[in-house]
């Protein structure tokens, strides 16, 4: 799988998770702009899924404030089907299921 690796899941409960992602060697970070290494805004979706195990079939809303970059840590948030994304106690992106 493309994201195999990606990221490390550090904490997780029923409403948090906190993920560091890998290093900008990883294929992921080339798939936009091989010079900018960025995650691409549909693989929060997979750590979503993942973390809390879901199964997303539909998205309602999609906001991406600003870029996740490679060893950053994430920690995703979930109140019901809303999710945020903050690094670095900045808002990264916010997500409606």
């Amino acid at each position: 799988m493309l994201i195999d690796k990606l990221y490390t899941i550090e904490f997780k409960d029923d409403t948090k998770a906190i993920v560091k992602l890998s290093n900008k060697n990883h294929p992921i970070f080339k798939a936009h702009f091989p010079d900018h290494p960025i995650l691409p805004g549909f693989v929060h979706f997979e750590v979503i899924a993942d973390a809390f195990n879901l199964h997303i079939s539909t998205i309602k809303k999609a906001k991406f404030l600003k870029t996740a970059l490679p060893e950053q840590t994430l920690i995703y948030t979930k109140d019901n089907n809303k999710f945020s994304v903050v690094s670095e106690n900045e808002e990264i992106a916010s997500f409606s299921i």
